[in-house]
C-alpha cells in the first residue's frame, strides 16, 4: 500500500459495523419487561384489586338474598339470569362475574392500561429511552400491543379465579346443568369455565387496540385513557338506541355475551366465531392505525 492510500484509509477511519438486528430472545426479554411494567403500578394492581372484589360482592349479595328467603329460580341463559342458578351451584358465579363485569369494569380497565401504554411512557419522558435501544418502533409497539393483551387475559382470570374460590366457599359444586337442558360433569363444566375466560380475554382484544391507537394520538396518559373510556362509554350508548339498530354488529362490544354459548351443549359457535372476526377487523384496523401513526410520529418527550 502507497503512501497515500494509507493516509486516505486513516482519513476514512475503520469501516463501520453494520448494526444487528434484534433476536428474538431480546424481543421476548422487551415483551416481559413491559409486562412487568404493566403489572407492578399500583393503579393495575387497584384495577385487578377492583376487578376480584366484584365476585365477592356478587356471591356475598347472593348469599343473603338465599337466607332472607330468596329464591334461586331456575333461570338459564347468559348474562344476568347466571345469578340464578349461583346457589345451586358455586360455579355459576364464575359465569355470572365475567358477565357482569365484561360491559364495563374489564374493558374500562384494559382501556385505561391501553391508553397509558404509548402516551404515558412519552408524559414521563422515557419513550424517547426506549426508542435508544434497538427496539426500533415496530418491534416497541408489538411489544406494547402484546403487553395490553396478556393483562386482557390476567385480568379475565382473576375475575375467574376470584368467582372460583367464592363460589367454592359459600355455595355448592357439582354437575352443571347447561342452556341446553343438559348435565355435564363439574370438570366438563369448570374446563368450560376457562374457554369463557379465554372468550372473554379475545373479546377485549379490539377495545386494546383502539386504545393503543388513542395512545399513540396524544403525549398525556391522562388524556388517552380519559379518552379511551369515553369512546367506551358512547359505543356502549350507541348500541342501545334502537334507530341505530343497523350499525350495532359493526360495534366492537355487541358480541361480548356470546360467551353464553359455551354453556350449550353443543357448544353453540355461530355468535362466538362472529365475535372473534369483528375483534379480528378492529385489531387490524385500529392497529394498523397506530403503526401507520407511531412510525411516522415526532418523539419529542
Amino acid at each position: 500500500m502507497s503512501r497515500a492510500e494509507a493516509m486516505d484509509e486513516t482519513r476514512r477511519g475503520p469501516e463501520p459495523v453494520p448494526a444487528r438486528e434484534p433476536s428474538l430472545l431480546w424481543s421476548l426479554g422487551l415483551f416481559r419487561s413491559e409486562l412487568v411494567t404493566v403489572v407492578r403500578r399500583w393503579r393495575t394492581l387497584a384495577l385487578l384489586g377492583v376487578l376480584a372484589a366484584v365476585p365477592v360482592l356478587i356471591g356475598i349479595a347472593v348469599k343473603i338474598d338465599t337466607r332472607g328467603g330468596g329464591g334461586g329460580g331456575d333461570g338459564g341463559g347468559g348474562g344476568p339470569a347466571f345469578i340464578t342458578q349461583i346457589t345451586n351451584n358455586g360455579l355459576f358465579l364464575v359465569f355470572a362475574a365475567l358477565a357482569a363485569t365484561l360491559p364495563v369494569f374489564l374493558p374500562m380497565a384494559v382501556g385505561v392500561v391501553a391508553g397509558d401504554a404509548m402516551a404515558g411512557e412519552a408524559a414521563s419522558g422515557t419513550l424517547r429511552y426506549l426508542l435508544v435501544a434497538p427496539a426500533g418502533r415496530t418491534r416497541l409497539l408489538l411489544a406494547k400491543y402484546a403487553s395490553v393483551l396478556a393483562f386482557c387475559l390476567v385480568a379475565t382470570l382473576v375475575v375467574a379465579a376470584s368467582a372460583l374460590a367464592v363460589g367454592a366457599l359459600l355455595f355448592p359444586l357439582g354437575d352443571v346443568t347447561t342452556i341446553s337442558g343438559t348435565r355435564i360433569s363439574f370438570g366438563d363444566g369448570l374446563l368450560r369455565a376457562v374457554m369463557i375466560a379465554g372468550v372473554v380475554a379475545v373479546s377485549l382484544s379490539g377495545m386494546a387496540a383502539l386504545g393503543l391507537f388513542v395512545s399513540t394520538l396524544t403525549n398525556s396518559g391522562i388524556a388517552a385513557m380519559a379518552s379511551t373510556v369515553g369512546l367506551l362509554i358512547t359505543v356502549q350508548i350507541l348500541g342501545q338506541i334502537p334507530q341505530l339498530h343497523a350499525i350495532a354488529p359493526y360495534l366492537f362490544p355487541h358480541y361480548w355475551l356470546s360467551f353464553a354459548d359455551v354453556l350449550r351443549e353443543p357448544v353453540y359457535w355461530d355468535q362466538l366465531v362472529k365475535n372473534f372476526e369483528l375483534q379480528a377487523l378492529y385489531v387490524a384496523v385500529f392497529g394498523s392505525a397506530a403503526w401507520a401513526r407511531f412510525t411516522t410520529k415526532d418523539i419529542t418527550a
